[in-house]
């Protein structure tokens, strides 16, 4: 039975929606053209779970050669050892031994942007796509996810003139990204936003993907209950609270209170349910170590597309462990250096998608992780990524006279970022 505190926060949710408040800024609007000559403009909907100019389009990326020659020079300089040293203490005995990290420099990456940060989209093929960012930048990302490629689950066109269409990526030719116009009809549905709490204590505010799949007011939550098969729209729900690994405790708006089991909506079958944060980036908590979720509107004006800039280089300064201090511009893990680009890291099941525009200052923790500071104060500590743990490629940092060097992560102390 759900307790007195799901009451009390249901009727503190259902009081804080109004029907009088405002349409809201953070959906997602664009032009598609399609490669027929067709052209749909509404509000978007992108591979189902994303609609939001704060979520993330995920993809991989080219490493340029400047960074694979940059590599091989400091290599060759005899800056860094190849064959990393490792040891481990086994009963009082040191025993140490070397990893090859072998000869090849990675050519692609891992790579996102939110969607804010984007002007246009052209389709470069099947599996391909050229961004222009909001800074004139230009960016090719090719499919990592299902976001980009033959693998999009579909862009979802809500057109007022010509109704609903759903677009596959070999449809598509180019998507023109901006505000909603002045007058544009508010959406049927409203992006789905709260807060979300883990067994760990944190706490996330922003807006939610469901089992990487719903993430509308309309979107339905499945399950059974007492062996009756129940859909409940989301707009319908104050909170979902954890109920071990096979259900889930549901409490509505008007104050009914159940169970639900039997839906990997509602179990550890879930897939991940992830907030895009705007002061953070974007996590997703595994079912494990999710404790709750309460939903409310979103704050007016929250998540504007005018909130993103385009992204800028990433400047500031690095500490080393010998007290150096080494001012310039940033390339981190020799990959990201613009501040739209994003810093993977992990704490127990929560993963962490944060961006580099969002961060104060980057501490190493030893081997195994680092302290990663955010503008607004919060401190996350992160491993199981080479973003922040020994198997960072190095920080390379270019001064204002042109001059690069490489702090490798043995050297490497801490990071505050001036991303002037």
């Amino acid at each position: 039975m759900v307790g007195l505190k799901w009451l009390a926060l249901a009727l503190t949710t259902t009081l804080a929606v109004s029907p009088e408040a405002p349409p809201p800024d953070d959906r997602m609007y664009g032009r598609v053209v399609t490669a027929g000559g067709d052209v749909f403009e509404g509000y978007l909907r992108w591979d189902r779970n994303e609609g939001s100019w704060g979520d993330l389009l995920s993809g991989s990326k080219e490493m340029p050669w400047q960074n694979a020659r940059d590599a091989e020079r400091f290599d060759r300089d005899g800056r860094r050892d190849r064959a990393r040293r490792r040891s481990v203490s086994v009963l009082g005995l040191r025993i140490s031994w070397t990893d090859d990290d072998g000869d090849d420099f990675p050519r692609t990456a891992t790579s996102g942007i939110r969607f804010g940060h984007v002007r246009a989209l052209e389709v470069r093929g099947e599996n391909r796509a050229l961004l222009t960012l909001k800074s004139g930048e230009e960016l090719e990302l090719k499919n990592g996810s299902t976001d980009l490629g033959n693998d999009l689950r579909g862009l979802l066109v809500a057109d007022p003139e010509r109704g609903e269409v759903t677009l596959r990526w070999r449809d598509l030719d180019r998507v023109e990204f901006m505000a909603a116009p002045a007058g544009m009809p508010e959406p049927a549905a409203r992006r789905l936003y709260g807060t979300l709490r883990t067994r760990g204590g944190e706490s996330f505010d922003g807006f939610i993907a469901w089992d990487v799949d719903e993430i509308l007011t309309t979107d339905v939550l499945d399950g059974e209950e007492r062996g009756r098969d129940r859909k409940i729209p989301f707009g319908s729900i104050a909170s979902i609270e954890r109920s071990g690994s096979s259900g889930a405790y549901v409490v509505l708006r008007n104050g009914e209170e159940f169970e639900l089991r039997d839906s990997n909506d509602v179990d550890d079958s879930n897939r991940g349910i992830s907030v895009s944060d705007p002061g953070l980036g974007q996590v997703t908590v595994e079912w494990d170590e999710f404790e709750d979720v309460s939903f409310r509107d979103a704050p007016a004006g929250m998540g504007s597309y005018a909130d993103f800039d385009g992204g800028r280089a990433l400047y500031g300064t690095v500490e080393t462990e010998s007290g150096d201090l080494v001012t310039g511009w940033i390339r981190w893990d020799n990959d990201e250096e613009f501040t739209w680009e994003i810093l993977d890291g992990e704490d127990r099941d929560v993963e962490y998608d944060v961006e580099f525009g969002l961060i104060r200052s980057i501490t190493k923790r030893g081997s195994w992780g680092s302290e990663v500071q955010l503008l607004d104060g919060r401190v996350l500590q992160l491993e199981g990524s080479n973003d922040v743990d020994e198997d960072n490629k190095g920080i390379y940092v270019t001064s204002e006279d042109g001059e690069t060097v490489r702090i490798d992560w043995w050297d490497f102390r801490e990071v505050e970022f001036d991303n002037r």
